[in-house]
This record gives structure tokens, C-alpha cells and sequence, in this order.
């Protein structure tokens, strides 16, 4: 590196050196502006190394952005099936909850109201059920016609039906139907956890009548979160599933997640961009949805002409490299120029 860099401002003075003296020297020695001429000397103390332009598989950095977010199967809306008022709740946004837990209490007369339906249909099945029994024997004995039988067959058979589907309902609400007795009767219910997370929103107050079609709760669970990141259509061919990312949040750069890309959206946005979906290799309980991210993706580029980076030089806002002419003389090419199969660098051979 520092024998091109101390070579530059030689070959750009004896350029430069050149260029001032052409217009007398030009039209009787033919010489070109753009060739440095050395002499030996010259040459060997520059130390110049010559090489060859290559095709190479060459790689760049594609720099995007995302946002963190879970799975709908790891998004869960609470709900109650029967209408009451808010009693109690401890939650707070943020705040881990495990499956199970009593997140919220709710009270209501319709509980009270199910579980007496419950007891007084089960009480008549008892009684239905010993009408039955003694039809049946009846009926055997030839005592009563089968009609009769039949009739007290079907409301036995239909009192049945009410006690499992009253039971079911109860259970619905998290009332343990054979708990429940005439002196064990609540007026409110538990609302449990269905699943390990934390909590993302809460939408009601103590006190508040939500309905069966209120959203009362929801949780995330984060243990499968992935990373949505937004790439402009024109850079999807440069990337392919399974490819590694680098993520980092914007407010600690030097903090990397690793991830790899697992799935590509097949809607493009309005502005052109596309979802990329990554999943993060370690799950760490600090990132959470709808946390933004940055991310830099290693992309690449087949059969490119490649040079070394030392053999590059800046001059005038663009770039160049010296082409060797043999006899210690180099021609100072711009890099658009693909004709340029030969460059001096430094001892990187």
C-alpha cells in the first residue's frame, strides 16, 4: 500500500510534467499526454510490481432495513366467549406472562345464571334418568304401552343432551363443571394464558363491559420471531435462501445478529420493494416485534474483472490504473475502460 501510494504522486507529477511541456515537445516527438516515462533508477526505487486483470467471483455489501416480526401462529388475541366487566387485571405492556396464568378476572349474573341452569338440568337428568329406569321395566313387563316408553326414553335422552352441552359451556369460560354445586357457585371467571410470551397490548380497564367479540388481550410469543427486511426488486436475482445476514439494531451498530434469509415475499409495495424473511440464528429475548433493524447482506457478482484495490488511484474525482508499455514506461487509463489487461500494485502478489 505505501509504495503506491508514494508511486502516485511521482507518475502524476511526471504526467503532469508532460502535459505542460506538449505543446512544444508534442508535434516533433509524437510523445502521449497520458504515458509516464521512469528511468531505472526511478523504477527501483518505486519498488513497481506488475500484474494481470482476472474474472473473478467478486462480492459487494447490500445495505437494507426490516423490521422485527412474529408469526401469526405466535400472535394471540384473548378473547372471552361471554360478555362481563373487567374486575381485575395485573398486566402492564411488556410484561412476561407464562401459559396458564390468571391474567384477568371477569364478573357477570350470566355466570351465576349457566351455572344454576347447569345444576338444575343435571338434578332433573337424575330425576328423568329414575323415570326411565322404571318405564323400562315396565315396559318389559308388558305394564305400559311403548309409547309411553318411548316418550320417557326421549326427554330422558333429551335432558342428557342439555347437562353435556351446558357442561361444555361452563368449560368454555374455565368453570370446572364438576366443581360446581349448589355451594359453589361464582359470580366471575379467570381469564388463563394460552401461551408463554409477553403482553403486546391491552385494550381494556377495570370496570369495563367487553363483549364476546372484544379483543381483550395480546400476546406474542417470541420465541420464533424473524426479521422482515425491504429490498428494492432490482436486488432479489442477488439473493437466494439460505443466505447469510448481519443485523443490527441502529441505536447499537456494534451489537451483530446473525440470520439467514428462509422465505421471499411475492408481493412487490408500491415503491418497489419486496419482504425478504429472515430468522435469526440464536434467539435473544432482548429483540422484540416491531423493533426496526438494519442488515447488510453479502451479495455476488459473477465472472467480473477484478483488479487489486491498491492498484486503483484516485485523481480528479476519478479513478485509474497505469498500464505497463514496457521500458519503464506506464499509460494512466480510466477504470471504464476494459481494454486495460495489465496494472502496478503493490507487493499484494
Amino acid at each position: 500500500m505505501k509504495n503506491i501510494i508514494m508511486l502516485l504522486p511521482i507518475l502524476l507529477a511526471y504526467s503532469c510534467s508532460s502535459h505542460n511541456t506538449d505543446n512544444k515537445t508534442s508535434d516533433k516527438k509524437g510523445q502521449n499526454q497520458t504515458i509516464v516515462a521512469l528511468t531505472a533508477a526511478q523504477a527501483k526505487n518505486a519498488n513497481i510490481i506488475v500484474g494481470r486483470a482476472e474474472m473473478k467471483t467478486i462480492s459487494s455489501i447490500l445495505n437494507v432495513t426490516g423490521k422485527i416480526d412474529a408469526p401469526p401462529q405466535n400472535i394471540v388475541s384473548v378473547s372471552f366467549p361471554l360478555g362481563g366487566y373487567l374486575k381485575t387485571t395485573q398486566l402492564l405492556l411488556g410484561m412476561p406472562v407464562s401459559k396458564g396464568e390468571i391474567i384477568g378476572v371477569l364478573e357477570d349474573p350470566q355466570y351465576i345464571q349457566l351455572q344454576q341452569d347447569y345444576l338444575s338440568a343435571k338434578i332433573r337428568s337424575g330425576l328423568l334418568q329414575s323415570e326411565y329406569e322404571r318405564q323400562k321395566g315396565l315396559n318389559i313387563a308388558k305394564a305400559v304401552s311403548d309409547k309411553v316408553f318411548q316418550q320417557t326414553q326421549s326427554d330422558f335422552m333429551n335432558q342428557k343432551v342439555l347437562v353435556k352441552a351446558l357442561s361444555q359451556k361452563l368449560s368454555l369460560i374455565g368453570l370446572n363443571p364438576e366443581k360446581i354445586d349448589e355451594d359453589n357457585i361464582s359470580r366471575s371467571v379467570n381469564i388463563y394464558s394460552p401461551i408463554n410470551g409477553f403482553v403486546s397490548k391491552i385494550n381494556v380497564n377495570i370496570g369495563k363491559y367487553v363483549s364476546p367479540t372484544d379483543v381483550l388481550f395480546e400476546l406474542i410469543n417470541p420465541d420464533d420471531i424473524h426479521l422482515a427486511l425491504l429490498v428494492f426488486q432490482k436486488d432479489i436475482p442477488l439473493l437466494s435462501i439460505g443466505q447469510s445476514v448481519i443485523t443490527y439494531t441502529p441505536n447499537n451498530p456494534d451489537k451483530k445478529y446473525m440470520a439467514k434469509i428462509i422465505l421471499f415475499s411475492r408481493d412487490v409495495s408500491e415503491n418497489g420493494s419486496v419482504e425478504v424473511h429472515c430468522h435469526f440464528e440464536h434467539h435473544d429475548k432482548t429483540l422484540v416485534p416491531g423493533m426496526f433493524m438494519n442488515a447488510e447482506i453479502e451479495t455476488r457478482i459473477q465472472n467480473a474483472v477484478t483488479v487489486p484495490e491498491d492498484a486503483i488511484v484516485l485523481y480528479e474525482k476519478k479513478q485509474y490504473v497505469f498500464l505497463s508499455k514496457g521500458d519503464n514506461q506506464y499509460e494512466i487509463d480510466e477504470i471504464k475502460n476494459r481494454s486495460c489487461i495489465q496494472w502496478i500494485c503493490s507487493n499484494r502478489f
